[in-house]
């Protein structure tokens, strides 16, 4: 079920960020703002767009934070392998992201201190 669920956020992921895509989207605003006068812009007329902008944007909330968690966490894998290849690199670095909120605060006091010193 999670490599489907993998499967169809990436497809969509890629599918949402083009720009024809961008322009179907436009193509079904237009469509339904035409409708309007057709509908004499009754309650029915502006809750199918309302209900369908809040389903996509329900979902698509979903699909993005999958792709940043996805995109995050190749970054840090990334950025460890470069920390553990790169002589004199502080290896407590590797897998940051990890630490508590405490531990961080103490590495960027830390870092703060390094950087007040070398100035």
């Amino acid at each position: 079920m999670s490599r489907l669920f993998e499967t169809i956020a990436q497809w969509t992921g890629r599918q949402a960020g083009r720009a024809s895509t961008s322009l179907v989207a436009l193509a079904f605003i237009v469509a339904w703002a035409v409708c309007g006068p057709l509908f004499e812009f009754s309650n029915t007329w502006q809750l199918v767009i309302n209900t369908g902008t809040t389903i996509v944007t329900f979902l698509m909330v979903f699909l993005m934070q999958n792709t940043q968690n996805r995109d995050t966490r190749a970054i840090q894998l990334k950025l460890d392998e470069l920390i553990r290849v790169t002589q004199g690199a502080q290896d407590q670095m590797i897998s940051l992201e990890d630490c508590t909120e405490e531990q961080l605060d103490a590495m960027k006091r830390r870092f703060d201190t390094l950087r007040d010193t070398a100035q």
